[in-house]
């Protein structure tokens, strides 16, 4: 309905000033009609004329050429052009879906990207919820996703933690550690990745010569398809643990993925592009291998250290070109924090010059970090981390203090949508208690208005469902939400925002509790149109939920 309005404005300014104008219908307050425009002001420079002249003559237009879809065309203000739909129009503008704009078009989604010998973050939790989302609204759109995570399995990351554990082993002794229980394991290598870390950054040239050894040998265990060495045992059982973990936490919170690159497999790949390149892209430097990012306003990186060893940004560039030969994306995004901003930017420049498609179809997403209430920050390297269970198990605690019940669909919906309804981009600041509230801006909120919708339409059991031909004052105010469904999508989509579809269904549940409180429904003269919009309301709000990755109970 909006675009086919904006067209049917355009070609009325073209007919009667001969302008060609991209005119943009925006939602105003419900008082002053449907939709809005502004164009007569952007016309009255090069016009030469008032824009109050100007929106006069194209509301007397408009009232002719949109006769059958609006009922007023009334001017506001300097120049202003309100339109009122018919009830007709705006009964099928709430029926009207979100638009398919990615049909055919193929999507790669990564994101989440936890790092194996650690344990998940807040920060992975936040990641993995926005790219839930993210990837649902891309298929909305009609796109095919490909959901996919990428994580460091070789790296100095690594060599710390393998130093760690030797140690606390007393040596490569992997038969010690079949006695310890798996669900144990990430933990115990979460304290190991600390103390290789501290021992790397406080320890002596020996320590470190020691990592750095251990870091080129796990690199040659990959090499070589070492299985059988002492070191590759406790190196392939200690990484398996953390998979394991990260699949049972993902069914945890509802999360799917494709497939999952490890930095394995696209290091070697990294490497002989990185090496291949050396020269017009590339350049040697000190027994490294740098890209000069200072020549394109950005800073210089290593791509291959003076050992011979793949950096994490070419272990990205090899997975940019993995994903192409895996899926001949459309389009490729990428969800991480913001710490990577720059990162990124040189890594793609440096693609860039010698596969400027695969650079050009990359997107990256970034958000800030994730706090409790009360300022707390995460540091996995300090060991002070803010974990993803911890998040999870705060906020069931809080909810179970606030009604007596531990329901995961609950906790689940109020983590989402506290992460969600903030636009991706700053710090989230995370309050359990205010999540779970059943009165507040909040995901259980939005999962007690639908199941209310659906008691009701329990209660009026097999009362007929009508539509509606037309509309009195506080259906109109319904409806008129319901219809603005699709462009809040849309615009979600267009934006890779989920936070617009999380405020609307927001929204829209606020309209429906005005309307309910002061509009009766069973035993009313209109119950069976009634009835038909909160089923249409009841089902909008589920979709709306859906997308966002949050269930919609039928009863709380």
């Amino acid at each position: 309905m909006k675009q086919e309005l904006e067209q049917k404005v355009a070609a009325a300014i073209k007919a009667l000033f001969e302008a060609d104008v991209a005119v943009e219908l925006t939602r105003p307050e419900e008082q002053y009609g449907d939709y809005a425009t502004n164009v007569a002001l952007q016309l009255a420079k090069p016009l030469g004329k008032p824009p109050r002249e100007i929106a006069e003559a194209l509301a007397a237009k408009l009232k002719e050429g949109l006769a059958e879809q609006v009922s007023e065309v009334t001017v506001a203000g300097p120049g202003f052009i309100n339109l009122t739909l018919s009830d007709k129009a705006l009964l099928k503008a709430a029926e009207a879906e979100p638009a398919k704009s990615l049909a055919g078009k193929v999507v790669v989604a990564e994101y989440s990207d936890p790092n194996p010998f650690k344990v998940l973050h807040a920060g992975h939790l936040y990641t993995s919820v926005v790219g839930d989302a993210v990837a649902n609204l891309l298929e909305q759109a009609g796109a095919k996703v490909h959901r996919v995570n990428f994580g460091g399995d070789v790296g100095l990351h690594v060599g710390k933690t393998m130093w760690a554990i030797i140690k606390e082993l007393g040596g490569e002794h992997p038969e010690k550690l079949n006695d310890m229980p798996k669900e144990e394991g990430p933990e115990w290598l979460t304290e190991r990745y600390i103390e290789g870390v501290r021992a790397y950054a406080f320890g002596d040239e020996a320590v470190r010569s020691e990592i750095m050894e251990l870091n080129k040998h796990i690199y040659q265990i990959h090499t070589d398809n070492d299985k059988d060495s002492p070191l590759a045992k406790i190196y392939w059982l200690t990484r398996d643990w953390s998979y394991q973990y990260f699949e049972t936490f993902y069914d945890l919170i509802g999360s799917k993925f494709e497939k999952y690159y490890p930095e394995s497999e696209t290091a070697s790949i990294g490497l002989e592009t990185v090496r291949k390149h050396i020269g017009d892209v590339y350049q040697e430097s000190d027994g490294a291998v740098i890209f000069d990012g200072e020549k394109h306003g950005l800073h210089t990186r290593v791509f291959i250290n003076s050992e011979g060893l793949p950096t994490y940004e070419a272990k990205d560039v090899g997975l940019v070109i993995k994903k192409w030969e895996d899926y001949k994306f459309d389009k490729s995004v990428v969800i991480t924090g913001n710490d990577i901003i720059e990162y990124m930017k040189v890594v793609l420049k440096s693609i860039e010059q010698f596969k400027p498609e695969l650079a050009q179809r990359s997107q990256h997403l970034t958000h800030g970090i994730v706090k409790l209430a009360g300022g707390r920050k995460m540091s996995s390297r300090e060991g002070t981390i803010l974990r993803a269970i911890d998040v999870l198990n705060t906020t069931a605690a809080a909810n179970k203090a606030l009604s007596g019940d531990n329901n995961q669909e609950t906790v689940l919906g109020a983590v989402k949508y506290a992460f969600l309804k903030n636009r991706i981009g700053g710090d989230i600041v995370y309050d359990p208690q205010e999540s779970v509230s059943l009165e507040g801006h909040s995901g259980p909120y939005l999962q007690y208005a639908h199941a209310r919708a659906r008691s009701i339409l329990r209660k009026a059991g097999q009362a007929e469902h009508q539509k509606a031909t037309e509309l009195e004052t506080g259906e109109r105010a319904l409806v008129r939400k319901l219809s603005e469904y699709p462009e809040a999508v849309d615009q979600a989509v267009a934006e890779l925002a989920p936070h617009h579809l999380a405020n609307y269904l927001y929204e829209l549940a606020q309209t429906f509790n005005r309307f309910y409180e002061q509009n009766r429904v069973i035993g009313d003269k209109r119950q069976g149109v009634r009835l038909g919009l909160i089923d249409k309301y009841a089902a909008t709000l589920k979709n709306g939920l859906s997308i966002l990755g949050i269930s919609a109970p039928e009863n709380m």
